[in-house]
């Protein structure tokens, strides 16, 4: 049986470019892979015939003498591999590797691989800032201006590396693919491209400025805006903002990470606030009305209770931090520390054995108790 045109099987015009010779293949051969047509018993054979269609034609030599012979150009043995010119069993395992890539080149990151080659222009690295705040600037928010060291788009060459802006150009040892094959008998090593160390392109002539790279390092000043709310832990993200991409690539992520000062007054537990307040043995026998300061930087007037014991709380509602994402404020909780008095004067000391017998006779069970423990202590001096 007569063979097809080399073209007609792979569906271009006669005198394609190898662009488009590269890309109709491409195109039969995922239609017409074995795999994907596991209910086509003439699958195999068409995509065997497609491979050695594309054998030819990639080559600018045989392309030349198959447009001037056709096929007799390697009739009698003359491309190998029973009829399948410049075949064999690598050329077959080359297709494969060819319709794995487009197959699941999105799935491996060659979704980015500029004409077949790997990433091009590469996207920058993401950078991390570590900002401290205080409790107060967590709760009022705030738009801090940082400095960040950072790898920018060369202004000299535009972010291209070349000189003047010129542009790469596809690598003449991998034909812009970043990798290079090897046939080691029935298998095909691929490896990255020394030449181009998988980038796809060179360029030719480097920009002075970069060095070919297409960025600098350069600090940057940032205005980054801290909403109310924000805690330790807390992660703030700038798209863009990070480090430059290789030769034009686009820009990494910059990540603020939050720090909140301990505070001399308040501790904090999510949006509520806790804070130890001193009160004086005598308020907190007799009660009474205290003033206590708020992270707003007010002051609330609380009372308190006659009898109040330390370890006492009380709440303030909507006194604390607000809720990062909404949600509304937290509370505030007071602590009481009754405070003992010291440094007594002579008239304090007479008030205060006074407050204690008549506290005696007024509680005849107190005063039982006091006389247990001073005939106990009268025993043990005996």
């Amino acid at each position: 049986m007569s063979k097809r045109d080399y073209y007609d099987v792979l569906g271009v015009a006669k005198g394609a470019s190898a662009d488009e010779i590269k890309k109709g293949y491409r195109k039969k051969a995922k239609e017409l892979h074995p795999d994907r047509n596991s209910d086509n018993p003439k699958a195999e054979e068409q995509f065997k015939e497609a491979n050695e269609a594309h054998e030819i034609l990639k080559d600018p030599e045989k392309k030349a003498a198959y447009d001037r012979y056709g096929h007799a150009a390697f009739e009698g043995g003359m491309g190998g591999g029973g009829g399948r010119p410049g075949g064999g069993q690598g050329d077959f395992s080359s297709a494969f590797s060819d319709v794995f890539d487009d197959l699941f080149g999105d799935f491996m990151g060659g979704g980015q691989r500029g004409g077949g080659g790997r990433n091009r222009a590469a996207r920058g690295s993401d950078l991390r800032f570590n900002m401290r705040v205080s409790l107060e600037e967590a709760f009022n928010g705030l738009q801090k201006t940082i400095n960040v060291p950072t790898a920018v788009n060369c202004t000299s060459c535009e972010g291209t590396g070349g000189d003047g802006g010129a542009e790469p150009t596809n690598c003449p040892t991998c034909s812009g693919m970043g990798k290079v094959r090897a046939q080691q008998g029935f298998f095909t090593v691929e490896r990255t491209c020394p030449t181009c160390s998988g980038m796809g392109q060179i360029i030719k002539n480097p920009c002075k400025s970069c060095s070919g790279q297409g960025r600098v390092e350069k600090e940057r000043a940032l205005s980054v805006n801290i909403p109310a709310g924000v805690e330790t832990g807390t992660r703030i993200r700038l798209s863009g903002e990070g480090e430059a991409g290789m030769r034009g690539g686009p820009s990494g992520d910059l990540y603020i990470f939050i720090e909140v000062s301990k505070h001399e007054l308040f501790e904090r537990e999510g949006v509520n606030l806790f804070c130890n307040v001193p009160v004086s043995m005598a308020s907190a026998a007799l009660g009474g009305d205290i003033e206590v300061p708020t992270i707003d930087g007010g002051r609330s007037r609380v009372k308190i209770p006659a009898g109040s014991q330390s370890g006492r709380q009380m709440r303030l509602r909507s006194k604390g931090m607000p809720a990062l994402r909404g949600g509304g404020t937290g509370d505030m909780f007071i602590e009481l520390a009754v405070e003992t008095p010291v440094n007594l004067t002579s008239r304090q000391k007479e008030l205060l054995k006074e407050f204690e017998e008549l506290s005696e006779d007024n509680n005849p069970e107190s005063k039982s108790f006091f006389s247990s423990v001073k005939s106990f202590w009268d025993g043990m001096k005996g």
